[in-house]
């Protein structure tokens, strides 16, 4: 694996530290306030033309252990999908599963007159657990992913997320089958 396929994950890692400290600058990283103000998912901005808060959200977190949970799974999850699609394709997943996430979350918050500010890299981060599924089932690569243990990781995400209601399952959801489409897509074509 070459440097390349992993320097586009410590990109993506160094960004969203950085946003991370502006949230702590700007007042704490556990303030829906600040997350908001640094460009947080609040679906009454996006509809009031706000459209790039479905890329910035994918940036913020609230708190150490939700930034700590993201960066550690793209740690992981990153750099082999990086080098199987090239560093290209990986950031197509990752920024359409994460706008996908978002967009998910917009039209259910739509339907539902029910908002909340949400953040966090979960939706991208799904997206990538969305292509490793996909990859799964190329035969080339059948014999480097443990599908089961795939299926495992994303079961257990998926439960604990329904049971905690902090966390934004719609975006999770719309991340994982964002990336699964897109990856699926990319082996296509």
């Amino acid at each position: 694996m070459t440097g390349s396929y992993r320097t586009v994950v410590y990109l993506l890692i160094a960004v969203n530290i950085a946003f991370y400290l502006a949230e702590g600058i700007r007042g704490g990283t556990n303030r829906t306030d600040v997350v908001r103000s640094l460009g947080g998912m609040y679906t009454p901005d996006v509809r009031r033309g706000q459209w790039y808060r479905l890329v910035t959200s994918m940036f913020l977190h609230y708190g150490f252990w939700h930034i700590f949970c993201n960066m550690t799974s793209l740690y992981y999850l990153g750099p082999s999908l990086a080098a199987i699609l090239g560093p290209g394709r990986f950031l197509a997943v990752y920024f359409i599963a994460g706008i996908a996430g978002n967009l998910t979350t917009y039209a259910a918050e739509l339907r539902s007159h029910s908002y909340a500010v949400s953040a966090g890299a979960s939706g991208a981060v799904f997206g990538l657990l969305g292509a490793w599924l996909t990859l799964a089932f190329v035969p080339e690569l059948r014999g480097i992913i443990n599908l089961r243990s795939l299926i495992y990781t994303i079961g257990i995400n998926i439960v604990y997320g329904f049971i905690n209601r902090g966390i934004n399952m719609k975006a999770h959801l719309g991340g994982l089958a964002a990336g699964f489409i897109c990856t699926g897509i990319m082996i296509l074509f």
